[in-house]
């Protein structure tokens, strides 16, 4: 059986697309076949982020409804073999996911995948619900500021009370932090949350920081998963996520601030 992992969180724009598209990658590139699913109903971005959007024919609600089969609607990356997309639908209402629709989805997903991500629209409507629902994994991503911290915090009640593992007495899902846009200059200089603020708030076991980087947009707009720029601190952050998720004991990093040499002092390199 899969592992169904949801990428969530109680505010927009922390970057839950993007971790989902990166997080789906390394899990590919690992050797672990994975299937990532846009859950956002109207506000379809994934395939841009996976640079597939030429490429959509069917969607996620095509095949919830019957109108296509889960084959037709997979797109399978031209980076990864053993990566595949099912988009969301942009001319659809929210309300034509339905619970019985992507359970159905999702087991038929389950019979051939090893990791199934599901990209999360932000806050309680109906795609989020659903997307928590039949989760096994929850990654909470949320930036290092009190109001999304304070919804994140929010999502958390969900997770452990509303989903299917929950009514059925099962096992907890298993919940992670996921820190992203941190820059330890601006934690020092009070205008963030630490690290230790944030798990204060939340206790979640930590899984990583992304530490805020322009690499993140460029990726973004070239329609590649960061995960694949390599020489990035953001890829290797989300590169790290995915060792740890794994069971690897990866040391995390750009946590402080990095010390200036004296060339760098004098010069303005990093």
């Amino acid at each position: 059986m899969a592992r169904i992992i949801v990428v969530t969180s109680g505010k927009g724009g922390v970057g839950k697309t993007t971790t989902s598209a990166a997080i789906a990658m390394g899990l590919a590139k690992k050797g672990h076949k994975t299937a990532v699913i846009d859950f956002d109903v109207g506000l379809r971005n994934l395939d841009l982020i996976m640079g597939c959007e030429r490429r959509v024919v069917y969607d996620f609600v095509n095949v919830i409804n019957g109108e296509a089969t889960l084959r037709q609607a997979l797109i399978k990356d031209k980076r990864c073999n053993q990566l595949f997309i099912l988009p969301a639908s942009q001319t659809r209402d929210k309300d034509a996911l339905t619970q019985e629709g992507v359970g159905k989805v999702l087991d038929e997903l389950s019979k051939e995948f090893k990791y199934i991500v599901c990209d999360s629209p932000a806050g309680i409507e109906r795609g989020a619900n659903l997307a928590m629902y039949f989760a096994d994994d929850a990654f909470v991503v949320t930036n290092p500021e009190i109001a999304s911290v304070r919804d994140s915090d929010r999502m958390l009640g969900i997770l452990s009370s509303k989903s299917r593992r929950a009514e059925k007495g099962e096992e907890a899902i298993k919940e992670y932090l996921l820190l992203s846009r941190y820059s330890p200059k601006r934690v020092n200089l009070g205008e963030m949350l630490s690290v230790e603020d944030v798990q204060d708030i939340l206790s979640l076991h930590l899984l990583g920081v992304i530490p805020e980087s322009k690499s993140v947009l460029n990726a973004s707009n070239s329609g590649t998963p960061i995960i694949l720029d390599e020489e990035s601190n953001a890829g290797q952050a989300y590169a790290d996520v995915v060792a740890r998720y794994l069971g690897e004991d990866v040391p995390h990093r750009f946590i402080n601030e990095e010390k200036k040499s004296l060339f760098g002092k004098l010069f303005g390199s990093r």
